[in-house]
């Protein structure tokens, strides 16, 4: 080497030695991008060691880098094959793998994971990659159903990762188990499994993409067993992480769609929409989370009554690959299109068979139920939603279950008995803090107290229920309050509610109780019921008697 080469080498060698120690700063700091240049100019330099490999591949994951990720890690396990060290090289392998599982390129990630089950076959002895090649074991137990073999396996995985002191694995072991106790309905137990692996992430004791990967996954199973309550703490402290390192990414897209949710539930409307389309935009692996975007701005605007703007959402997450249900199916009954959301509805159960994600369907399809006069059948999916609420303890469930029977009880003009679940789900929705399904809720009971012929109670609850919707922008919601509170409508001392009113025009019209219950969508029993009403309370014998008696008094 002459004199030349050697003083280049050292200039290389210097400049690799400072954009190193720059890198591994940036690092500590979590300033990403910077971390990830200084990496990569040292890499420019020289070849970087396995370990900076490892630092330079999670700035690149946590600046959108995915590429480079990759790369970094195929190379860092290489690195280490070479120096004998096989529970690294695992580790790299196993990453490489999960990030594939993630985008979706489950052929590629069979064959990463196939290559760490080899790699650990080589070791003499036992070791902590023993532990991650059963993570992906486990979640393939979870696809399938058989969660007792996914928290067995979950279980030896987080064997391994105390015996190793690795507490990544114990984090990633733990909740894994805490997501096949709730999937078999264990609430309590797989919460508490939840917490535990909470107070590590929040202690800081974990690698960034670990840490993120299970806020995401501890809000999700939240979320799908419904405690809402914890789901908006996690989303907090999620924001928080997220908001202390702005140049991160990675985990941007998911944080926004989980802050739009709780703050869609909590009704600021409008601060959820710009957090569903900054989620929409955010550049991600997964284009589920995409998908997930495009649903909370569908919801949004079917609530607010932008039905246009609300069909082009849901059109884009279906593109994305996320079913866009129930929204669509309610987007189609606030269209007026009740068959078309009846025949939705159905098809989405169909295909959900179980799981969380046919509960979330079960309250949208009594609504379109009712509105097509299904009674009967409304009856049977509020009492599943029931036997989902006592089987997983859930209180929001139960609160869920009484708002469907007491919908039911009102279409089957049973009004004592809908005001005793309404109020019962009313005052559970009100311990959440979900104002629009509370306002919902005590629309319901105005309605059921002017059946009782209380109208000075029925114009209380429809006032309050109408000042919620109108200061959510619930514009489709207040127009149904409006109907139902017009003027010229309510009783005029014949003691007869709205529904009975109408049925009474519809008999002086020489309609048929069949024909009735077809033109109000509501079954033939339910009209044989208000017709029952209309005779005891006008003190008629017949259908020719109600006739004279409503031409007398100009109810025609």
């Amino acid at each position: 080497m002459t004199n030349s080469d050697r003083r280049t080498a050292k200039v290389r060698d210097r400049n690799q030695l400072q954009e190193l120690e720059r890198g591994r700063e940036h690092y500590r700091l979590g300033a990403w991008s910077d971390a990830y240049e200084a990496f990569s100019a040292a890499d420019r330099a020289s070849s970087l060691a396995a370990g900076d490999l490892e630092l330079w591949a999670t700035s690149a994951y946590l600046v959108g880098r995915d590429a480079d990720y990759l790369k970094a890690l195929e190379r860092a396990h290489l690195l280490y094959l070479e120096s004998g060290e096989i529970p690294r090289a695992t580790r790299c392998v196993f990453w490489v793998g999960f990030h594939m599982a993630l985008r979706g390129d489950i052929g590629q990630a069979t064959g990463w994971f196939g290559r760490a089950e080899r790699l650990v076959k080589r070791q003499a002895t036992a070791c902590v990659g023993q532990g991650y090649v059963l993570v992906p074991v486990v979640e393939k137990e979870l696809d399938a159903g058989d969660f007792e073999a996914a928290y067995a396996v979950a279980g030896r995985a987080a064997d391994f990762g105390e015996r190793f002191g690795d507490d990544e694995l114990v984090t990633i072991a733990r909740h894994q188990q805490g997501r096949a106790l709730l999937a078999q309905g264990r609430f309590e137990e797989g919460l508490a499994l939840l917490d535990e692996v909470m107070v590590t992430v929040l202690a800081g004791q974990l690698s960034p993409i670990v840490t993120g990967l299970m806020y995401c996954s501890v809000i999700g199973s939240c979320t799908q067993v419904y405690a809402l309550k914890r789901a908006s703490e996690w989303t907090s402290a999620l924001a928080r992480w997220c908001d202390e390192q702005p140049e991160m990414v990675a985990f941007a897209g998911p944080c926004l769609v989980h802050r739009a949710e709780i703050l869609e539930l909590s009704g600021a409307w409008e601060p959820a929409m710009r957090e569903a389309q900054r989620a929409s935009e955010t550049p991600t692996i997964s284009r589920q989370i995409v998908g997930a975007a495009f649903c909370r701005l569908g919801d949004l605007h079917r609530l607010k009554g932008n039905f246009a703007a609300a069909e082009e959402a849901y059109r884009a997450a279906s593109q994305s690959g996320c079913a866009p249900q129930p929204g669509l199916a309610m987007l189609r009954l606030a269209q007026g299109r009740r068959d078309v959301a009846l025949v939705t509805i159905r098809s989405a159960l169909k295909v959900t068979v179980e799981g969380w994600a046919r509960t979330k369907l079960l309250p949208s399809h009594v609504e379109i139920l009712l509105a097509n006069g299904e009674v009967e059948e409304a009856r049977k999916t509020s009492s599943e939603i029931e036997a989902q609420a006592k089987a997983l303890g859930s209180g929001v469930l139960a609160a869920m279950a009484a708002q469907a029977y007491g919908a039911v009880e009102l279409a089957e003009s049973n009004a004592d008995a809908a005001l005793i679940s309404l109020r019962r789900a009313a005052e559970a929705w009100q311990q959440i803090e979900a104002p629009y399904v509370v306002a919902k809720i005590r629309a319901l009971m105005g309605e059921a107290y002017r059946d009782l012929g209380d109208h000075e109670g029925s114009a209380l609850e429809l006032d309050a229920a109408r000042m919620a919707f109108e200061r959510l922008g619930a514009l489709p919601d207040v127009a149904r309050i409006d109907a139902v509170a017009r003027p010229g409508l309510a009783d005029q001392g014949h003691g007869l509610t709205v529904r009975e009113l109408e049925v009474l025009r519809l008999i002086a019209g020489g309609n048929t109780n069949k024909a009735i219950a077809a033109r109000l969508f509501v079954s033939e029993r339910t009209i044989d019921r208000h017709v029952s009403n209309i005779f005891c309370k006008i003190q008629v014998p017949s259908r020719a008697a109600a006739t004279a008696y409503a031409y007398e008094h100009k109810m025609i």
